[in-house]
């Protein structure tokens, strides 16, 4: 097959770069040009000036490398195709690179492909690793989430909820005065620091940023020492994605793992995720930093085989697109499997993302141990497993009295944090979809959010369904035994008391994405939770889910 050389153009946010990939020697040449604000964060104006400055000085030098390197002859393009990014991004920052890119293209007479910045983080890391279909976690500036390809497009299967990870803690070092970007500067203070309690936020697959950034600027303007505050808001931070991700890996059955985005660059979060793979016996991997931060190798990656498989723009298609998500991207240049959805077997004990779980039905009993996380810093996965513990406990148990099936429980020891539950059902809900046990889990969900409190991670896979022997109070009238359908709800650790209308519609948020990451035809099975849900539950929830659900967190830049 012929090689293809690809001109890439990145210009999202702060980062006007410049690059040539050739699939014959697998070279990936970059030059880049980094816009780097005096005070505070990126300046958008300022950045767009910056990249209106920086691209045909890239540009330019890209272009050189490739005349020097191509064998062919003189008349011919010294590339094969023009790729850039369309977004997510800046949107007076993409539209300079995209006025650059169809300007390049019609002079060298070549096709114009347009790239989706994040799928382009994802895929230089499946590039250079060579899995086959891995869970990925961006962690960029402006964003945040894990995707798994299925049904021919990356699924989003966690995300932020308020903002990205980098410009989480960029707006921590604004407040103590540091300049962008602040990332580094909080690495290197919090090799000297020491830990102190912080909030820590996740809600089922996905987090939020937002409160602890607050708890960390009033712990600095309280008098906490900032190394100390720094060293915190790493493991924390951290901590919660590499819980999402091993719960990513735990719903999906996947066993690989890769990282993209500016923010993989710090040594504390690559070490964790390394950690939590090697301990579930998963791949991991980190392309090189290049490859992280904002860069056009990527895009000029991504192009080449968008290129290769047909996917080129005509000009009149190329407008970019600030909140382009990934989710909306056909990935017509692949045809590998599907991220596998794990299916139950005869397995006997479970490993989830947070407990091994050993099953005894013919006990009619489950006994569930929260494990250490050794990645997690031991006061924080202390407090963590304590509380979760007591919590599943309380809220199975008053979940059970507000009429949702959950299982009884027989014992919870805190200190050792285990709990002994009765044995529900014949498999979980991921191995046996359906329109009516969705639209029971909906019924569910409305009712635990009418008693004031939600489940917290109401996955596909921590929901039980199948027949189960009735007790002889529910025995047919001439004394024999009848066999009744259940959907019990389990695995309440991350639930709590709220009589927030945000917090009952991210708790539908959660369930709807883990029904998009995991089944075949997810449509009907998403209209069925909210027509169960609508039966009992209040309507103002359903509204905020549709706000939850439209909400751009697709800004871009690293």
């Amino acid at each position: 097959m012929t090689a293809t050389r690809i001109l890439g153009l990145e210009g999202t946010a702060w980062a006007a770069s410049a690059a040539v990939y050739d699939t014959g020697t697998e070279d990936v040449f970059i030059e880049s040009d980094a816009y780097q604000p005096e005070s505070g964060g990126i300046h958008p104006r300022e950045a767009a000036e910056h990249m209106h400055a920086a691209i045909p000085r890239v540009v330019e030098t890209a272009l050189e490398r490739a005349r020097e390197t191509h064998d062919g002859a003189a008349s011919e393009p010294p590339v094969d195709a023009v790729a850039f990014s369309r977004g997510p991004g800046l949107g007076p920052c993409l539209r300079i690179v995209a006025t650059a890119a169809r300007a390049l293209a019609q002079t060298l007479e070549v096709p114009l492909v347009g790239v989706n910045h994040m799928v382009a983080h994802l895929e230089i890391g499946r590039h250079t690793s060579g899995f086959e279909s891995p869970v990925c976690l961006n962690a960029s500036g402006a964003n945040a989430h894990l995707l798994g390809y299925r049904n021919g497009r990356y699924q989003v299967l966690g995300e932020t909820m308020d903002t990205g990870v980098g410009n989480a803690i960029d707006k921590f070092t604004r407040h103590v005065g540091w300049s962008h970007p602040g990332g580094p500067k909080v690495e290197e203070a919090a090799e000297s620091g020491e830990y102190v309690d912080l909030p820590y936020v996740v809600k089922g697959m996905d987090f939020s940023f937002s409160g602890i950034m607050s708890a960390a600027k009033a712990a600095y303007d309280d008098g906490v020492p900032v190394e100390d505050v720094c060293y915190s808001l790493q493991e924390n931070v951290f901590a919660m994605l590499t819980e999402v991700s091993e719960r990513a890996l735990s719903l999906t059955g996947s066993d690989e793992l890769v990282l993209g985005g500016g923010v993989g660059q710090n040594a504390r979060l690559r070490e964790m995720l390394a950690e939590m793979c090697e301990q579930r016996g998963a791949s991991f991997h980190a392309p090189e930093p290049r490859f992280l931060r904002d860069n056009a190798g990527m895009i000029a990656v991504l192009g080449a085989m968008m290129y290769e498989a047909g996917d080129t723009l005509a000009l009149e298609e190329s407008r970019v697109d600030p909140n382009f998500r990934p989710d909306q991207v056909p990935v017509t240049w692949r045809d590998g499997e599907d991220v596998s959805v794990r299916r139950e077997g005869d397995e006997r004990e479970v490993r989830g993302a947070e407990a091994t779980v050993t099953l005894e039905p013919a006990a009619g009993r489950v006994v569930k141990r929260r494990v250490p996380k050794s990645y997690r810093h031991p006061e924080l996965d202390a407090r963590l497993r304590r509380e979760r513990t007591t919590l599943e406990a309380r809220l199975t148990s008053l979940a059970r009295r507000e009429g949702v099936p959950t299982p009884l429980v027989y014992d919870v020891d805190t200190r050792k944090a285990t709990l002994e539950f009765e044995y529900v059902g014949r498999s979980d809900l991921q191995s046996g979809l359906s329109v009516d046990r969705v639209r029971d889990v909906g019924r569910h969900l409305a009712r635990l959010h009418r008693a004031g409190f939600v489940h917290g991670d109401p996955t596909t896979r921590n929901v039980r369904v199948g027949r189960y022997d009735a007790p002889s109070s529910e025995r047919k009238a001439d004394g024999s035994e009848w066999r009744a359908e259940r959907t019990s709800l389990i695995d309440f650790g991350l639930g709590y008391h709220t009589d927030h209308v945000e917090d009952y519609a991210m708790d539908l948020h959660v369930f709807d994405q883990s029904l998009v990451g995991t089944a075949d035809d997810p449509e009907p099975l998403r209209e069925a939770v909210l027509e169960g849900y609508r039966e009992i539950g209040d309507e103002r929830v359903l509204e905020r889910l549709r706000d939850v659900e439209g909400r751009g967190r697709y800004g871009g830049g690293e």
